[in-house]
């Protein structure tokens, strides 16, 4: 089985490379941290499984908010561990902004039924 880690920016924030950079990197360390440090024992044998494997990350795109927590609630009804990221508001966005969602690590079948049909971020 195959294992992979997503994470999905808004396109409609219009960010500089290196703010999405930042908030694709906080949203993939903040959601294995929580898988850490939380008590599913599946998402944690997923998360070993993935770490032994290579740590497959795809950053993917969406156009607006609402298709990004469209994308989180399919999500968290397949019980795949999802992470909202919400901007601090230091530099180009006001604070509280959502900017990305991180999915997995999770089995990559799982994860493509939520997010297959998404684009690479360009």
């Amino acid at each position: 089985m195959s294992y992979k880690q997503v994470i999905i920016v808004r396109t409609d924030l219009k960010l500089s490379c290196g703010k999405i950079a930042a908030q694709v990197a906080h949203g993939s360390v903040s959601l294995i941290l929580n898988i850490l440090e939380g008590s599913n024992k599946i998402w944690r044998e997923w998360l070993d499984e993935w770490l032994m494997s290579g740590q497959k990350k795809i950053v993917l795109a969406v156009n607006s908010l609402n298709e990004l927590l469209e994308l989180e609630e399919k999500a968290r009804k397949l019980n795949l561990p999802t992470m909202i990221i919400r901007d601090a508001g230091l530099t180009e966005i006001p604070s509280g902004t959502i900017t990305v969602l991180a999915i997995g690590p999770a089995p990559e079948e799982l994860v493509n039924k939520v997010t297959g049909h998404l684009k690479l971020l360009k």
